[in-house]
């Protein structure tokens, strides 16, 4: 029972933490545009293969 004292601060702690870098990836527009890295794979998939 006494390990909750020190368990229930640290989970809050690091759940604090997660929402705090979660918060920054939207702010910093990580989630704007997720469809243009798989056609960018793509893109560059077919490039490849026409210069070899």
């Amino acid at each position: 029972m006494n390990m909750l004292i020190y368990l229930i601060p640290i989970a809050l702690l690091m759940g604090g933490m997660g929402l705090l870098a979660f918060l920054w990836s939207l702010k910093s527009g990580q989630y704007d545009d997720l469809e243009g890295a798989a056609w960018r794979i793509l893109a560059e998939d077919e490039a490849d293969r026409k210069e070899s």
